[in-house]
């Protein structure tokens, strides 16, 4: 269905997966409301086992109970994006269906969501739900810090533009123990870009509106945005909780590359003196 048919009764909604590692999905689809509907099977999602913590349910194949390591890693990760980006710790549930295996979790998808590419864990928004569908395997944490980070986004913003939707679940999908919240595998393909006279375009980066437009480096650039505007200066990070505040009443504000130029003189030159110093951190140097 082109989005000219049944122009009059679609709404939008996004699908945003992962995990080829350190890249993400999204798509925006169009659904004709009353006219044709994307079907969902609940025969097939997991319902056997439930569990319910303030904004986050599980519903999972398997029993999971609230004081499993990972139930206890997504409830201390809605706190920390809380406190991390002052929003607030209320607003929409965010369920994640937990699937016994990835068969069961892909014939799900492709009967629901058919055409998505495969990925390992997929967050999808809608006005009836904000969903994450994974399924148990070796990566299921970061899988799901990432997913649920999008989710607790969607939850409290008006919209997130797609550099800072990925740069900040990239950013929190780090365990808690990682030294100064440096990836550092982003870390070191950007000290090689830097090497070889690479120039960071926030701009380019704010005009993307499709995931197919972004490259690999482009999910690298925006964890790394997000890591300078929350560690570099106060300054810094007051124009991100400033603009994240506006995303809660307007879905579109003014880039916050504006405010980020009126705020920061010389901002790429400040944002490549910031990435020279992560390669230099040793992880002694994390504090809590």
């Amino acid at each position: 269905m082109n989005s000219a048919e049944c122009h009059r009764c679609h709404s939008t909604f996004s699908v945003l997966g992962s995990r080829f590692p350190g890249l993400s999905f999204l798509i925006v689809i169009a659904l004709a409301i009353g006219c044709r509907t994307t079907r969902h099977d609940t025969a097939q999602l997991p319902t056997e086992h439930s569990v319910r913590a303030e904004q986050l349910q599980v519903i999972s194949d398997m029993k999971l109970k609230l004081d499993h390591p990972l139930i206890q890693d997504l409830i201390q990760l809605r706190k920390d994006v809380a406190h991390e980006l002052q929003l607030p710790l209320e607003g929409r549930d965010v369920v994640v269906y937990v699937f016994g295996d990835k068969a069961k979790y892909q014939q799900y998808l492709d009967k629901t969501y058919p055409g998505l590419p495969p990925r390992r864990a997929y967050f999808v928004g809608t006005p009836r739900e904000l969903a994450v569908y994974t399924f148990w395997g070796d990566s299921i944490q970061e899988d799901l810090r990432h997913e649920f980070t999008h989710g607790l986004l969607h939850a409290q913003l008006k919209d997130v533009p797609l550099w800072l939707d990925e740069g900040l679940a990239e950013y929190f999908e780090l365990p808690r123990s990682t030294p100064n919240n440096v990836n550092r595998e982003y870390a070191r393909k950007l000290g090689i870009a830097i090497a070889n006279n690479w120039e960071p375009d926030l701009d380019r980066l704010e005009s993307l509106q499709d995931v197919i437009q972004m490259q690999r480096a482009d999910y690298q650039e925006s964890w790394a945005w997000v890591h300078f505007l929350l560690h570099n200066s106060d300054d810094s990070r007051e124009v991100l909780l400033n603009h994240l505040q506006e995303l809660r009443e307007n879905p579109h504000p003014a880039p916050l590359s504006v405010a980020l130029r009126d705020t920061l003189p010389e901002v790429n030159s400040r944002y490549l003196a910031h990435l020279s110093t992560l390669n230099t951190i040793h992880p002694a140097s994390h504090q809590q």
